[in-house]
């Protein structure tokens, strides 16, 4: 399996605190990393550092020669934020949106970009909301949507940031399952707050709390993140499947 994206001791740091020290990842093809870690421990750091959206203090992100458009190749469905439910666009050109983000956007609107659109619609089962304004949507429609626009330019890579949040759990369900569908013809990066959901569907997990530690498999112990300083509690109710609470830290 080739190598898609190398981390090299990647260091990022916010005026003078170090968010993300000296990191080391390897993204292959088909691999299906799940992001956990305390809150202000540097997960998003690490992929905004990714994305270009953050210039790291030392160390290098490299591309493989298969990743041609290099972050263009990476499709990325950020943490939702509230949406101004005025602002007049539509799932449509939510989704259409995207081809601009990655640079594969030319002037005009033109006959096979909107098949793709459609067909991503189609996809993503959204056809009945398509011409909705965004704003009218619920949390597990909106997600949808950018996921939609995170996929229409057919990327290697696919990125996501807590996209289970303000979701039901009908709709995590289906997206989880989607991923995996995905995750047949490109990598997926993941971040959650919850190893007992992802643990079933991602192959391995990143510990990320300044430091990045790398497990090969998609099972974790309260021992194995005590080991690589990744302060979470794993809390199990019955044969309610169990959930990660990250402990309190003001520090962002």
């Amino acid at each position: 399996m080739s190598n898609l994206l190398t981390i090299r001791d990647l260091t990022v740091s916010y005026d003078t605190k170090v968010v993300l020290e000296r990191a080391n990842l390897v993204v292959e093809e088909n691999d299906f990393i799940g992001i956990i870690g305390p809150n202000g421990g540097g997960k998003t750091t690490l992929l905004k550092a990714i994305l270009g959206l953050v210039q790291p203090q030392s160390g290098e992100i490299l591309f493989s020669e298969s990743m041609k458009n290099k972050r263009g190749d990476i499709g990325y469905l950020p943490q939702v934020n509230k949406f101004d439910s005025k602002f007049p666009i539509t799932v449509f050109d939510v989704i259409h949106s995207g081809l601009a983000m990655q640079g594969k956007w030319k002037m005009g609107f033109f006959k096979k970009d909107k098949q793709r659109v459609e067909a991503i619609i189609d996809e993503l089962g959204i056809g009945r909301f398509a011409h909705r304004p965004i704003g009218e949507l619920s949390g597990g429609q909106m997600q949808r949507t950018f996921l939609g626009r995170a996929l229409i330019s057919d990327p290697r890579i696919l990125i996501l940031d807590e996209p289970d949040t303000y979701v039901d759990n009908q709709f995590e369900g289906e997206l989880y399952r989607k991923l995996r569908e995905l995750n047949q013809r490109m990598a997926i990066l993941l971040v959650s707050h919850d190893v007992g959901t992802i643990s079933t569907y991602v192959k391995s997990i990143a510990c990320v709390n300044r430091e990045l530690h790398y497990h090969r498999s998609n099972i974790i112990s309260p021992e194995q993140l005590a080991s690589y300083n990744c302060p979470i509690q794993i809390i199990t109710h019955g044969s309610v499947p169990h959930t990660v609470l990250a402990t309190h830290n003001h520090s962002h």
